[in-house]
């Protein structure tokens, strides 16, 4: 059996990407799966209407949910890799942190939704965080 190569540990960069791999990723299908089930429509009236199997069949019959779901398994192996090179306790906080401030952005900039002034600054404080916990 041959003994495992070491593995240097990962520059400031290439830990940034790998976090941002994870953000960006899980923000996309996030934001893709919010879309679709806008498009959907409400989920209870549909199964009022045609019953649990009609509800999960017009989720299953939108491209978009599907797109959302694959980008949100890229954002699973991007966190396994980021995982494997860096800290938990780097990883965890900033990709669910940053996460939260994507999608912010996303859903305002893509959903229409209405992002009031106090998460906004939410969003600020949460990169301070980041910035703090990264340095």
């Amino acid at each position: 059996m041959m003994a495992p190569v070491p593995i240097a540990p990962p520059g400031a960069l290439s830990a940034a990407a790998m976090i941002a791999a994870v953000v960006l990723t899980s923000t996309t299908g996030e934001i893709l799966i919010a879309a679709a089930m806008k498009s959907i429509g409400d989920l209870d009236a549909i199964r009022a209407r045609i019953g649990v199997l009609g509800a999960a069949r017009a989720v299953l019959r939108c491209p978009i949910f599907f797109a959302g779901v694959f980008f949100l398994a890229l954002a699973f192996f991007a966190l396994l890799l980021a995982l494997n090179h860096l800290d938990l306790s780097l990883v965890a906080p900033a990709s669910a942190s940053l996460t939260l401030v994507t999608n912010a952005i996303g859903g305002w900039a893509f959903l229409k939704e209405n992002v009031d002034r106090r998460r906004w600054a939410a969003a600020v404080l949460v990169c301070a965080g980041i910035y703090l916990l990264a340095h």
